[in-house]
């Protein structure tokens, strides 16, 4: 897959979470203009290989905010980042309006957790601007009965209207959406047959710190790690985390690098 510059193959690679927002439900992932410089350095240092910068949070029960407080919360650390680091930056989106901001703005990626359906055309979008997409899978309803051919088919049609639009299909990663529309149960049956979800698309996982690990977020870093070292087995692309030091580590143990 490609992410601006970069292409990301034949290896699970570390995305960093960075959250812009004063509401995330893990409270150290929370930056500001003040503080992200200082953040995306430690997180390169660990091994990122890309920063993905998120303006709302979308945590369960979220207060959805508007595409103006996105822009406004993103402005100033995407360019102070694009200015400090060579590195890709994800900005995690689904409003067409921040979007096209963030890609104008330089950013690479967008991380649409709506999977391109919220509304606008975000793949027109990301197709004129030549950018790249993490196409997530999300539902209005939670899921019920077999969850997989409900999700491969909503990412195959998604799939669909970015190849439709224009977006390169070497540009595209598809994420099953752990912790949207799904109960805990169908949480874990998602995270262990991940590798169901390969229709020919790289895969990235976001299962940092989140409920289906039981307890408070601060505990749920062995379990986040654990889920990180069954990716890299199962050959996904990339894992989205908040702590990016002991993630890269565990990768680096299954692939057998120092």
């Amino acid at each position: 897959m490609k992410i601006g510059k970069y292409e990301f193959r034949n290896y699970t690679y570390v995305m960093a979470i960075i959250n812009l927002t004063p509401d995330s439900f893990f409270a150290p992932s929370r930056k500001d203009e003040y503080t992200v410089l200082k953040a995306v350095e430690n997180a390169v240092k660990d091994g990122a290989a890309v920063i993905d910068l998120g303006a709302q949070s979308t945590r369960p029960n979220y207060a959805e905010v508007s595409a103006d407080e996105e822009i406004s919360r993103l402005a100033r650390p995407l360019e102070l980042i694009k200015r400090n680091f060579d590195v890709p930056v994800s900005v995690d989106t689904y409003y067409t309006e921040c979007a096209a901001f963030a890609l104008d703005a330089g950013a690479d990626m967008i991380n649409d957790v709506w999977g391109l359906t919220y509304g606008g055309d975000m793949a027109g979008v990301i197709a004129k601007r030549k950018a790249s997409v993490c196409i997530m899978h999300n539902a209005r309803r939670p899921l019920a009965g077999d969850i997989f051919p409900q999700i491969t088919g909503f990412l195959k049609n998604s799939v669909s209207l970015a190849l439709n639009a224009g977006i390169d299909g070497d540009a595209i990663c598809v994420d099953g959406g752990i912790g949207f529309a799904k109960n805990r149960e169908q949480n874990w049956q998602l995270l262990e047959g991940y590798e169901k979800l390969d229709f020919g698309y790289p895969l990235l996982l976001g299962t940092s710190r989140k409920s289906m690990f039981g307890g408070d977020p601060s505990d749920r870093l062995e379990a986040t790690v654990e889920s990180t070292r069954l990716a890299a087995r199962k050959g996904v692309l990339f894992v989205r985390v908040h702590d990016v030091k002991e993630n890269a580590r565990a990768i680096k143990e299954i692939y057998g690098r120092n």
